[in-house]
C-alpha cells in the first residue's frame, strides 16, 4: 500500500483527519445523550412537567432523522471540507443558545437545530473519512466515526451528567461548548481538501441514495436497533428480576473492510443467538455476562457494516445516503423504546422476547440485503 491516500494525504495528516472525525462526533454524541441524565434538573428550573423535558430527546432525534437529511440536500453541492467545518462551528455556537435559553421553548428549538447539524456533520464526516481512506479500508474510516459517538456514550455523558448535577443544566451545555471548540481546531487546520464524492445536485443524488436497494439495507438498520431497543431500554428491570446482575456495549468497523456484506449476517445471527441466551438462560449470571458481552460487541458492531453497504450502494449518491442511516437507526431506537413500553407491563421478559423476535427478522433480512450489488456504472 502506498504512504498516500486517494487526495494525496500523508499518513500523519490522515490519522489527524481521522481524529478530528473522532473528536467532532464524540461531542455530538456526548451532547445528544446527555439530556437524559439532567432532565429533573431541567425541568424543575424551567417549571415543566418531567415529562415535557423529556421531549428535548425527542426533538435531537428528530432532528437527527429528519433535520439531518434536509440540511444535506440543502448543501449538497457544497465542498465537503468546509460544510464539515461550518457544521461543527454552527453546532457550538447553537449549544451556546441552549447555555443562554431562559424558556423551555427555546431549549427545544435549540435541541432540534443541534440534532438536524449533527445529522448533517456524520454524513459530512463519513465522506471526509472516506476520502481521505483508500477504498479498501473505507470501513475503518467509518469506524473512526462511530467510534466518538461509542466513546462518548461510555465517558463523554457520565463527565457531563456529573458536571450538570454539580452545577446545573447550563453547566452540561457549556461543558459541551467548550469541547466542540477544542474539537473544532482540529477540524479546521488537520482536514484535507476532499475530492467531491457524489454528482450533481439533490435531485441528482436522490435517484440513487434513495434506491430500493438503499432503502432495503436502511429497513434493516431500523430493525437491528429498534429491535434491540425494544429490549436494551428495559434492561435494567430485566436483569435485576431474572439474574441480579447489570449490563454493557461496542465494537467496530475493520471486518467491514473485509465483508461487510458477511459482517452484518454473521452480527446478525449472534445477536439473536445472544439474546435468546439471556432471554431464556439468564437466570444463570455467566450465561448472562456471556450474553450482555456478546451484544455489546455484535449489536452495535454491524452499524459501519450496514453504513459501508448503504453509501455503497448508493454509488454516485452517497453524499446524501450516508446521512440516511443515522435516520434509520435513530428512528428505529425510538419506535423499539416505545414498542417495549407497551409490552413490559408488570413482567419484565416482554421486551426481551419483542426484541429477539425482532432481531430474528432483522438476521433473516440481513440474509437476503446480503446478495443485494451496486449497479455497475454506479459503483465508481
Amino acid at each position: 500500500m502506498t504512504a498516500t491516500t486517494r487526495s494525496g494525504t500523508g499518513r500523519p495528516r490522515t490519522a489527524l483527519a481521522l481524529t478530528a472525525l473522532f473528536f467532532g462526533t464524540f461531542v455530538m454524541g456526548s451532547a445528544e445523550l446527555i439530556v437524559v441524565g439532567i432532565l429533573d434538573l431541567v425541568a424543575a428550573d424551567l417549571g415543566v412537567p418531567i415529562g415535557t423535558a423529556g421531549s428535548l430527546v425527542t426533538g435531537y432525534a428528530l432532528g437527527i432523522s429528519v433535520g439531518g437529511p434536509v440540511l444535506t440536500a440543502l448543501t449538497i453541492r457544497f465542498a465537503r471540507r468546509p460544510l464539515l467545518q461550518l457544521s461543527l462551528a454552527a453546532y457550538v455556537l447553537v449549544n451556546g443558545l441552549a447555555v443562554a435559553a431562559a424558556s423551555f421553548g427555546l431549549l427545544l428549538v435549540a435541541r432540534v437545530l443541534t440534532g438536524a447539524l449533527h445529522g448533517l456533520f456524520i454524513g459530512v464526516a463519513f465522506a471526509v473519512g472516506a476520502s481521505v481512506m483508500p477504498p479498501e479500508k473505507r470501513g475503518k474510516a467509518i469506524s473512526f466515526v462511530f467510534g466518538g459517538t461509542a466513546v462518548a456514550t461510555a465517558l463523554g455523558v457520565p463527565v457531563d451528567t456529573l458536571i450538570g448535577q454539580g452545577l446545573g443544566w447550563e453547566a452540561s451545555f457549556a461543558a459541551i461548548v467548550a469541547a466542540g471548540v477544542l474539537a473544532l481546531a482540529p477540524a479546521l487546520v488537520a482536514v484535507p481538501p476532499v475530492p467531491d464524492s457524489g454528482i450533481g445536485g439533490f435531485g441528482a443524488q436522490a435517484g440513487h441514495a434513495f434506491a430500493p436497494k438503499v432503502l432495503a439495507l436502511l429497513g434493516l438498520a431500523f430493525l437491528v436497533m429498534g429491535g434491540q431497543f425494544a429490549g436494551l431500554t428495559y434492561l435494567q428491570p430485566f436483569l435485576a428480576d431474572v439474574t441480579g446482575v447489570s449490563g454493557g456495549t461496542f465494537a467496530g468497523g475493520a471486518a467491514a473492510d473485509r465483508d461487510a456484506s458477511a459482517t452484518i449476517v454473521f452480527g446478525g445471527i449472534a445477536l439473536v443467538l445472544a439474546l435468546a441466551a439471556l432471554t431464556f438462560l439468564g437466570s444463570n449470571p455467566v450465561v448472562a455476562a456471556i450474553a450482555l458481552f456478546v451484544w455489546g460487541i455484535v449489536g452495535f458492531g454491524v452499524v459501519p457494516s450496514i453504513q459501508h453497504r448503504v453509501v455503497s450502494l448508493a454509488g454516485p449518491g452517497r453524499d446524501l445516503a450516508a446521512t440516511l442511516p443515522a435516520s434509520a437507526v435513530t428512528l428505529g431506537i425510538a419506535i423499539g423504546a416505545l414498542v417495549g413500553g407497551s409490552v413490559v407491563g408488570g413482567d419484565s421478559s416482554g421486551p426481551m422476547l419483542v426484541s429477539l423476535v425482532v432481531c430474528a427478522a432483522g438476521a433473516v433480512a440481513a440474509w437476503a440485503t446480503s446478495f443485494l450489488e451496486p449497479d455497475p456504472e454506479a459503483a465508481r
